[in-house]
């Protein structure tokens, strides 16, 4: 009986001590995973300062930068931010109010003169048109085969030039039109081709309206200089 017993005995040890190795085996095995895949973080992760400094400055570089208090009451010194020049033919009309819906759409909507729109009734086509040059910052020519006929909108052009020559204030577009029909008056100006990409043509010459808008301190200081 005794015999029974110390069998019985050293039967229990060895179970006990296979289960704990083996409970230990498990152990260690769970924890291998979490050592190799926080190593594989810690090389390829960068420390949360890193990750914070860079998206900051890459969310800043991305945003664009809010007006000054001054670039905003130069802006407001004038009535329109954009004058747009067309002819009188429908096609040219319609482009010129789907770039002009365009530009007054939010985000950032700017002010714009459009003839048909904005020229006082009853007024001389000749003084309203003047005029606008004068309280519009910038001056975009939609100029087409059209453009090119009428009588007006070439006086437009000579005044918008005489206005402000050789400033970055004057935005060709052209729509139809051979780089052999472009006016020879505009050729150091580069030119934006909306008949290729129409939506592409609007953004560039939003986004090129939103940055002379928000350096206008130094572009009105560049302007006195030159009309000095």
């Amino acid at each position: 009986m005794m015999i029974d017993v110390y069998k019985m005995h050293g039967w229990i040890q060895k179970l006990w001590k296979s289960r704990i190795s083996s409970s230990a085996q498990r152990e260690q095995e769970a924890m291998m995973p979490e050592k190799s895949g926080s190593s594989v973080r810690s090389t390829s992760t960068p420390p949360p300062s890193t990750l914070s400094s860079s998206s900051s400055s890459s969310s800043s570089s991305k945003q664009p930068q809010p007006h000054s208090a001054l670039s905003l009451l130069q802006q407001w010194s004038r009535k329109y931010d954009v004058f747009v020049c067309h002819s009188s033919v429908h096609s040219d009309i319609e482009e010129a109010v789907r770039l002009v819906s365009y530009l007054e759409s939010s985000p950032r909507s700017l002010r714009c003169f459009l003839m048909q729109r904005d020229a006082c009734p009853g007024g001389a086509i000749s003084t309203e048109l003047c005029q606008a040059v004068k309280d519009s910052h910038i001056r975009a020519l939609l100029i087409t085969p059209d453009f090119l006929q009428d009588d007006w909108c070439k006086y437009m052009m000579h005044q918008v030039l005489a206005e402000a020559p050789m400033s970055n204030r004057i935005i060709p577009l052209v729509q139809n039109l051979s780089h052999s029909q472009y006016p020879q008056e505009l050729r150091f100006y580069f030119y934006t081709d909306l008949g290729k990409n129409p939506d592409r043509g609007y953004t560039q010459v939003k986004t090129t309206v939103l940055k002379y808008l928000e350096g206008l301190p130094k572009n009105e200081k560049t302007l006195d200089g030159q009309h000095g």
